[in-house]
């Protein structure tokens, strides 16, 4: 065990407006450099508890120009991590009051990570079955591991990477979030 404690909580409204605050932030610092910011992770998506740690994703032009702001960023608060075991990622978490408040996971243009992103939290907010069944995943995960961040990470694992195959499949149809199909419809699933 890591000692790190898995906390699940509701989901929150205000999560949403929390991440819109934040990747406003995040724009204005990177200017041009910020290519593409979203909300992702469990917070994105409605019904479904979750660690109350905001998820953003950041596609920028370069990683280099990014890693050249990493003081930049330092100053809003995030810490630098690297690649934190994702190649061609670059990771930064923030804090407030001593809790971890945010993620941030930055990928170059074209990285195939940000589309596997995306695509994972639309096709669970399109999919409320499918959502329902990730939510009760990581209950009984965080009941069993409460005190194991890793173990709760790695039995998550299985789930999300069949999901993931078919929220890809599905984004490559054309059906995304907020178009077709509506959510609540589960025959392209």
């Amino acid at each position: 065990m890591n000692g790190l404690r898995v906390q699940l909580v509701p989901h929150r409204k205000e999560w949403a407006g929390m991440a819109r605050h934040e990747l406003g932030r995040l724009q204005r610092l990177l200017g041009e450099h910020a290519l593409r910011a979203e909300h992702i992770g469990s917070t994105a998506i409605p019904g479904i508890h979750a660690k109350p740690i905001i998820d953003l994703l950041l596609e920028v032009d370069s990683l280099d120009e990014l890693d050249q702001r990493s003081a930049s960023l330092q100053a809003l608060g995030y810490e630098c991590m690297g690649e934190f075991g994702i190649p061609d990622r670059r990771y930064f978490r923030r804090n407030d009051g001593g809790r971890r408040s945010h993620q941030l996971h930055a990928f170059e243009r074209g990285s195939a990570h940000i589309l596997r992103h995306i695509a994972f939290r639309d096709y669970l907010i399109a999919h409320p079955r499918a959502a329902g069944a990730y939510d009760e995943i990581k209950r009984r995960l965080a009941n069993l591991y409460p005190a194991d961040i890793e173990a709760y990470m790695d039995g998550k694992d299985p789930f999300i990477k069949q999901v993931e195959a078919q929220a890809l499949a599905w984004w490559s149809t054309g059906w995304k979030a907020g178009g077709h199909p509506s959510p609540g419809d589960e025959s392209r699933a």
